[in-house]
């Protein structure tokens, strides 16, 4: 079986990918759409055929060091359609061929130990992102004006990121110092009570789908900006939903972000139990005892767009949900400009305090 795996068009031959607008796959070149099932069934009877040795693939033995730490996490695979070479990192899942274009996946990432056990496929495509790129420039006071028509849009790639899921029961008791304070007045005298509680609250919380991304390459803080993913349209994985994108398979395991998750839903069962807790001046809690149960743990890919952008030679980085649409980026300031609108502001509180100066 080979190592790289294309998708074809039964009726023409050509490459085929999936496509976020239909939910299926379709050919460009003839227009013929596939539903996921039938274009599986028709995969499978292809495995029946007799499969040639795949000679490229024999081992060789490098004779200089620098060439092995050259090449050290790297790997290369043939492509089908046209025979060049795709010289992929050891995390790569899915891509495209430098030569053909043609999108290709490899076996052997989404297989076994590694397949993933579900999958968000895109609903947004790439010309959309683009869209989400201009309409988040809009209405920047402080974005320099060059930026909009001197910014140069240098890639946008839609990647499947590899993401670990947890389910979990938190059991917690939560202990807080609350006052509650009374103001008023009599004759010439001012008057403050302060009344001092102990406030405490027990119970059980659940969750479910807490997100955290497995790839190293993926800013975390970037990550959770463009969530939250509807967990709802999540679907068996198949291999041709990676058809036509990028991907990565996850090289931080469950167990390396399993503190990430723990902290979140730690934090988030304190948010919840604090919620509770009203008609106090103030509440703090001073004390937590949070018991995180019944652990289960999913592997999942989710869509992500990534646009890269430079200007005045710095790179900014942009993310959409590839599913929602939620667009998350940050962006250049103009420092003159921030200077004329602090400085508009300080005159305007001035004069409004030499206004009230002057009635009283």
């Amino acid at each position: 079986m080979a190592d790289i795996l294309e998708y074809k068009c039964p009726c023409c031959g050509g490459a085929i990918t999936f496509d976020s607008r239909l939910q299926k796959m379709k050919c460009p070149y003839c227009d013929t759409e596939f539903e996921l099932d039938t274009l599986k069934e028709f995969e499978e009877e292809k495995l029946d055929e007799d499969q040639d040795p795949n000679w490229e693939k024999e081992n060789v033995m490098y004779s200089h060091e620098e060439m092995k730490e050259e090449t050290e996490g790297l790997f290369s695979y043939i492509c089908e359609s046209c025979g060049g070479e795709i010289i992929a990192d050891e995390n790569m899942a899915a891509s495209r061929c430098p030569y053909c274009d043609n999108p290709v996946i490899v076996r052997k990432q989404v297989n076994g130990i590694l397949r993933p056990d579900v999958i968000i496929p895109f609903k947004l495509d790439k010309r959309q992102a683009e869209e989400q790129l201009r309409s988040h420039l809009n209405g920047k006071t402080l974005l320099p004006s060059l930026f909009k028509t001197e910014s140069r849009l240098q890639e946008v790639k839609g990647i499947y990121v590899p993401f670990w899921l947890y389910d979990c029961d938190a059991q917690a008791e939560i202990r807080c110092r609350a006052t509650r304070t009374r103001r008023w007045e009599s004759e010439d005298y001012q008057y403050k009570e302060t009344q001092y509680y102990l406030v405490s609250r027990s119970g059980n919380i659940g969750f479910v789908n807490v997100p955290v991304d497995g790839s190293v390459k993926m800013d975390d803080a970037l990550m959770q900006s463009i969530e939250p993913f509807s967990y709802e349209e999540a679907v068996p994985f198949e291999t041709a939903y990676l058809s036509g994108y990028l991907a990565d398979k996850y090289d931080q395991t469950s167990a390396e972000c399993a503190p990430q998750a723990n902290e979140r839903m730690r934090k988030s069962t304190v948010e919840a139990f604090m919620d509770t807790i009203t008609g106090y001046t103030s509440c703090v809690p001073e004390h937590t005892d949070i018991q995180l149960q019944q652990g289960r743990i999913r592997y999942a890919l989710l869509p992500v767009w990534i646009l890269h952008t430079t200007y005045n030679g710095n790179l900014y980085t942009f993310a959409m949900n590839g599913q929602t649409g939620k667009f998350v980026g940050d962006l250049p300031a103009d420092k003159a400009k921030a200077l004329w609108i602090g400085g508009l502001v300080f005159a305007g509180v001035f004069l409004f305090t030499m206004l009230v100066t002057m009635m009283l």
